[in-house]
C-alpha cells in the first residue's frame, strides 16, 4: 500500500463540532459523536445522515458487536446506550446509569459477551452484552481513565488513565496482573499545579502482541495543552515500551487517535495548534515516513475493516474518510 496516495475520499459534513468516530464492522456506515449532544451516523456511499436523537451527551467512547448488529455509546453523562446500529431509525435498545460522571471509553470483548466501560469515577465495569447487567466491578485506577480495550484472546483487558498508567487485569477474575507507566505522555505543569497527558487512543493489534497508546508529549501549558503528538508502543508480552513515534516538525497538538495496520505500520491522527494532520510511522521509526495534511484539526481516528479507509471527526463538524492509495472510489 501506497499511503503516499492518502487523499479525502469523502467529506462529511455537520453543523457542530464533533469529538469521536468509528467505522461499523461492515464499513457500509461511519458514526461520530457531536457537541450538539448527538450520535450521527453516515452512509458514504449515499451520503445519507441519520440521527441517534436519545443520546443527549457529549460522546467519546463507542464500541460495536463484533457483527456489528449493536452500537454501544458511552457519554458524559455517565450513561451506556446500547443500538441497534443499521436500524433505519435507531431508538435505543437499553440505556445503563453506567458511571458517576464522565464515560469515557467502551469496548466489546471478542466473543460479544461482555462490555467494558470506564470513566472519570475511577472504576472499569463489565457488563453483560445480552442484557446490560452489571457483571464484575474493577477498582485499581486512582485518575481518570481514558480508555480500556480487550486483548485480542478476550481473556485479557488493558486500561490507562491521566497519569498514562497502563493495567493488564484478568478478565474473568478482575486481578490486576500487571501495571506500567509511559513516563513521556504526562506532565505535572508548576504553573498552572495540574497534570496534562493520558491516552487518548489504545489499540491491540490483531495478534495480541503490540500495543499502541496515542497522547501529547512535551507539554509546556497544561491550560492550553501545548505540547507534542506521541504514540508510544508497548511490547505486550514483555510489558516493556519498544518505541515512542513522533513528528519531524514537532508539530503543536495532541495525537487523538490511532491504528496499527495490518501491514505493520502505525497511524496517528493529530489536532491541535498546528492543524490537523495524519501521520504514518513504520513500526520501528521515531519519526514519521509521511504525513498527510488535514483541512482542520482531528480529534478522533479509526481505520475501516477494509484497511484502505481512515474516518477523523474534526472541529470544524466534517467527519472525513480518507483513502490511503490513488484508487477512484
Amino acid at each position: 500500500m501506497d499511503v503516499t496516495k492518502t487523499h479525502v475520499a469523502y467529506d462529511l459534513t455537520h453543523d457542530s463540532p464533533l469529538i469521536s468516530c468509528r467505522f461499523d464492522p461492515s464499513g457500509r456506515f461511519v458514526f461520530a459523536g457531536a457537541q450538539d449532544f448527538r450520535v450521527w451516523r453516515w452512509e458514504p456511499a449515499t451520503g445519507v445522515k441519520t440521527e441517534l436523537a436519545a443520546v443527549n451527551a457529549w460522546v467519546r467512547g463507542m464500541a460495536f458487536s463484533p457483527d456489528g448488529e449493536t452500537l454501544v455509546t458511552a457519554g458524559y453523562d455517565g450513561r451506556l446506550i446500547w443500538w441497534p446500529a443499521a436500524a433505519e431509525k435507531p431508538e435505543p435498545i437499553r440505556i445503563v446509569e453506567g458511571h458517576a460522571g464522565w464515560a469515557r471509553s467502551v469496548a466489546v470483548s471478542p466473543d460479544n459477551k461482555l462490555l467494558a466501560s470506564a470513566g472519570n469515577d475511577l472504576i472499569i465495569r463489565l457488563w453483560s452484552m445480552e442484557n446490560g447487567d452489571l457483571v464484575r466491578e474493577i477498582p485499581g485506577h486512582e485518575s481518570h481513565i481514558y480508555s480500556v480495550v480487550f486483548h485480542p484472546n478476550g481473556k485479557h483487558l488493558a486500561s490507562s488513565d491521566l497519569m498514562s498508567h497502563v493495567m493488564h487485569w484478568d478478565v474473568e477474575t478482575g486481578e490486576r496482573l500487571r501495571q506500567w507507566k509511559a513516563e513521556s505522555l504526562v506532565k505535572y505543569d508548576t504553573v498552572f499545579k495540574a497534570h496534562h497527558g493520558g491516552f487518548r487512543g489504545m489499540v491491540f493489534s490483531a495478534d495480541g502482541k503490540r500495543l499502541a497508546c496515542s497522547g501529547i508529549t512535551n507539554v509546556t501549558n497544561a491550560f492550553a495543552g501545548i505540547g507534542n503528538p506521541a504514540v508510544v508502543e508497548f511490547d505486550w508480552e514483555k510489558g516493556e515500551q519498544t518505541i515512542e513515534h513522533l513528528s519531524k516538525r514537532k508539530l503543536k497538538g495532541v495525537a487523538w487517535g490511532v491504528a496499527l495496520h495490518p501491514e505493520g505500520f502505525v497511524i496517528g491522527a493529530s489536532g491541535g495548534g498546528s492543524g490537523g494532520f495524519l501521520l504514518f510511522w513504520k513500526s520501528d521509526g521515531k519519526e514519521e515516513f509521511h504525513q498527510f495534511k488535514l483541512p482542520n484539526t482531528a480529534r478522533d481516528l479509526d481505520l475501516s475493516s477494509d484497511a484502505l479507509h481512515l474516518a477523523t471527526a474534526h472541529h470544524d463538524g466534517h467527519l472525513r474518510i480518507c483513502r490511503m492509495d490513488a484508487k477512484a472510489e
